[in-house]
């Protein structure tokens, strides 16, 4: 998403962050299958993963859950119904996932030597959906 922004010159307009909705990662870079993964593409991923808090319903707008399981996380971390409507799947943005109704993204350590490419496809055609709604509401 951060890479979608940059190449739109949106850096000053739109803010992204990531977390986890488990804190077993709490401090880690991200994986370096998915790295490699995003680097030939020539999208840099860097950061330390940290975990979703409360708070974080005050700080952003939406919060996207990858799959319905941390979806699931999210909305019982949610404080009211104003926290719950900005929580989002991620595909929701995808037409063609929303069309199959598959709105969860597949956990990539398990679909073999393809698994990173495959999901970072799938992330990228949601994240410019995103953008695009993002847009037409500006």
């Amino acid at each position: 998403m951060r890479d979608l922004i940059r190449r739109e010159g949106l850096e000053g307009s739109i803010e992204v962050d990531s977390a986890g909705t488990g804190g077993w990662h709490v401090g880690d870079p991200p994986d370096a299958r998915s790295t490699d993964a995003a680097r030939r593409r020539g999208i840099v991923m860097e950061g330390a993963a940290r975990q979703v808090i409360a708070g974080d319903f005050d700080d952003w707008d939406l919060l996207l859950a990858m799959d319905r399981e941390n979806h699931r996380a999210l909305l019982a971390l949610a404080r009211d119904d104003e926290d719950r409507a900005k929580v989002r799947m991620l595909r929701e943005y995808d037409p063609e996932a929303v069309a199959s109704g598959d709105l969860d993204v597949p956990d990539p350590y398990y679909g073999g030597p393809s698994g990173f490419e495959d999901v970072l496809d799938l992330i990228e055609r949601a994240c410019r959906g995103l953008l695009d709604d993002l847009k037409s509401r500006a």
